[in-house]
């Protein structure tokens, strides 16, 4: 069986030469018509069952041919080409050359009906009249009105244009951020549990078992652009859970957390931990002074408040200024893409710790119905 190829050149010839516009002039100017005998029936009895339909088809004809000659030969040669004066200058001429052409109409016209000028249109009948007073006005406006449609047309689809090219450059980003923080993470980890082996087994096991955790929620868990909070916040405490056996007792690890559980809040996955991977990357290392981590996360509907602060040495503080951290940037660049104008975030590093408070307007959830059993 042959297979029938579509090709362009075989499309539809009357949507081609756009011929199917034409009843839509058709119906331009019976409007007109309509408007200036004050009544539809009289109009369409003097259009399609007088002779005069001979002047109607001029009108329809010759402006139609000046309008998309404008659109579609002076328009893109001219006008998009920042060629104004020529572009000017022929578009009059267009204009006047349609609105003369249309005056052998009225001539065409009055001859069918075997009546004079002057008899078929009053004493002032003539092609100074026919010119002046119908043809010219009638012909520019319907050039206005091809333009106006014209460019409005092409001004929406460039407006779509460019939402559909800035959604798919922000989804490309987002994923690209969100990529690139994973990889970071496991990086991590993956260092913590090598640690844990020499130091110790039972610990290790331990670790490998909260790690596998992780992987499930960043595997099949954390794909959505929006997941539950209290998912999100149950990876925060496996994770830190995972830090505190490989610190040991050498850092204080104070988690508050105020949450409520009235409804499906929902959160962006990997925005907290990535501030709570940073205290621990950075936290200090004294020998002879504490070390801390305090983190405090506060739920009062769709307002977070989450806070994370550690202490520093001068060498790691300095380190986390000038460096600023992988993820630092990725979840500030993150929260500016996916939060515009619905967070706040303040960073800051003083003389022996370093704190990040963070306000963000969580979004409610709907959560799919269970299936109900069937008997």
């Amino acid at each position: 069986m042959n297979a029938l190829l579509y090709s362009p050149s075989k499309q539809n010839w009357l949507l081609k030469y756009k011929l199917h516009h034409i009843p839509f002039w058709a119906l331009y100017h019976f409007t007109w018509w309509t408007v200036a005998m004050g009544n539809p029936v009289k109009a369409f009895t003097a259009i399609f069952l007088s002779a005069f339909i001979s002047k109607f088809l001029f009108y329809v004809i010759f402006q139609a041919l000046a309008v998309y000659f404008n659109l579609y030969y002076l328009i893109p040669k001219y006008l998009e080409k920042g060629k104004f004066t020529q572009y000017l200058v022929l578009l009059l001429l267009t204009i006047v050359g349609a609105s003369l052409l249309i005056i052998p109409g009225y001539y065409l016209s009055a001859f069918l009906s075997g009546q004079t000028m002057q008899q078929a249109y009053g004493p002032n009948g003539d092609c100074f009249y026919g010119y002046l007073g119908t043809s010219l006005p009638s012909t520019l406006a319907a050039m206005t009105l091809a333009m106006s449609i014209k460019l409005g047309k092409n001004w929406l689809q460039t407006q779509r244009k460019q939402q559909l090219l800035e959604k798919e450059k922000l989804e490309t980003e987002l994923n690209f951020l969100k990529h690139q923080f994973n990889p970071h993470f496991l990086f991590n980890t993956i260092n913590s549990i090598f640690f844990l082996i020499h130091k110790n087994p039972d610990m290790a096991s331990a670790s490998l078992a909260k790690f596998s955790e992780l992987l499930r929620y960043q595997l099949y868990e954390c794909n959505d652009k929006q997941i539950i909070l209290s998912k999100e916040i149950s990876y925060m405490e496996n994770s830190i859970e995972l830090e505190r056996l490989r610190q040991n007792d050498n850092v204080e690890v104070i988690l508050e957390i105020d949450q409520e559980n009235s409804s499906p809040w929902g959160i962006a996955p990997f925005i907290l931990m990535t501030f709570v991977e940073n205290a621990f990357k950075h936290v200090s290392k004294h020998a002879d002074k504490p070390n801390w981590i305090t983190i405090h996360l506060e739920q009062e509907g769709e307002q977070l408040n989450f806070a994370v602060s550690n202490s520093t040495s001068d060498v790691g503080g300095n380190d986390i200024v000038h460096y600023g951290g992988i993820g630092l940037k990725n979840v500030q660049r993150r929260l500016d893409l996916i939060y515009p104008g619905q967070y706040s975030l303040d960073i800051q590093h003083h003389n022996d710790s370093f704190d990040v408070r963070l306000q963000l307007r969580l979004t409610a959830l709907e959560l799919p119905l269970p299936m109900k059993k069937i008997a």
